[in-house]
C-alpha cells in the first residue's frame, strides 16, 4: 500500500518545494489612501457647496457659472467688500426666454428666487452676446457687483448696483445701471414677441417679484452676472 502511494507522495512533495510562495499585500491601496487622507481641490469644494443647492423648487445654475460666482463671493466676503450670505447669478449664455436669474443663500444652500431677467437692447435680442461699461451703449455689463440701497425712480422700487471691476462694470451707477420691474419682463410678453423685453442696460426683473427680491439682496450682498465670453475677453481680473 506504502508503495503504491509514494509517486502521489513524491509529486506532492515536489510541487511544494517549487511553488513561489503567496504573500497578502497588506499596503492600503492608492485610491484608499487617496480617499482617506486627500486634500479638497477648490474645484471639489465647489463642487460640494453646488451638490447642498436645494433644488426641490427650483432648477440649478450651471455648475461652471456658479463655481465662478462662488469663488467671486468667498473672495469679497474675506475682503468685506460683501456682508450678506446671499448670492445673486445671472447667466447670460442662456436665452432670455428662459429663468437665468438665481437668489441663493449660501449658508443655508436655499435657492430664495429663480427669475427671468432683462438684458440691454445693444446686447442682443434673444441671447446676450455684446457687453459695454460705456454710458449711453444701452448694453449690459458683465462681472461682480456689490449691490447698494433702494430708492424710487421712474420704475417704481430700484436697487443700485456697484460694479466692482475696474473697465468692465464699474461706470454702473454713473450709468443708472439698477434692477427694477418691468412689464416686459413676463411670460406674455415672450409668447407675444418670441422673446424677452430688453431694458437699456439694467437687470430688469418681472413687476411681481421685484420687491421680494430687491428687499431680498440689498445693502451688500454679491451680485454677479456671468457669460462666457467674459474669461477670453477680460481674462482674470482681480474684484476690489
Amino acid at each position: 500500500m506504502i508503495y503504491t502511494m509514494l509517486p502521489t507522495i513524491l509529486l506532492l512533495l515536489f510541487t511544494s518545494l517549487t511553488e513561489k510562495p503567496r504573500f497578502v499585500d497588506k499596503t492600503p491601496s492608492s485610491h484608499n489612501v487617496y480617499a482617506n487622507n486627500a486634500v479638497p481641490t477648490e474645484e471639489s469644494k465647489m463642487e460640494e457647496v453646488y451638490r447642498r443647492l436645494n433644488s426641490d423648487k427650483f432648477s440649478l445654475p450651471k455648475l461652471e457659472s456658479f463655481s465662478e460666482a462662488l469663488k467671486g463671493y468667498y473672495s469679497l466676503k474675506e475682503k468685506g467688500v460683501i456682508q450678506k450670505d446671499i448670492l445673486t447669478i445671472i447667466d447670460f449664455s442662456l436665452s432670455s426666454n428662459v429663468k437665468r436669474l438665481w437668489v441663493i443663500n449660501i449658508d443655508t444652500g436655499e435657492i430664495l428666487f429663480h427669475s427671468l431677467v432683462a438684458h440691454g437692447r445693444n446686447t442682443g435680442e434673444e441671447y446676450a452676446s455684446q457687453f459695454s461699461n460705456a454710458s449711453e451703449s444701452y448694453k449690459s455689463s458683465l462681472g461682480f457687483y456689490a449691490t447698494g440701497e433702494i430708492y424710487t425712480g421712474k420704475h417704481g422700487m430700484s436697487l443700485r448696483l456697484d460694479g466692482l471691476e475696474k473697465g468692465v462694470n464699474d461706470n454702473a451707477r454713473a450709468r443708472g445701471v439698477v434692477m427694477h420691474a418691468a412689464d416686459y419682463v413676463s411670460d406674455s410678453f415672450i409668447k407675444n414677441n418670441q422673446r424677452l423685453g430688453r431694458s437699456q442696460g439694467c437687470p430688469a426683473v418681472p413687476a411681481e417679484m421685484s420687491k421680494e427680491i430687491i428687499t431680498t439682496i440689498q445693502n451688500k450682498s454679491c451680485f454677479f452676472i456671468y457669460h462666457p465670453s467674459r474669461a477670453t475677453v477680460f481674462g482674470s481680473r482681480s474684484i476690489s
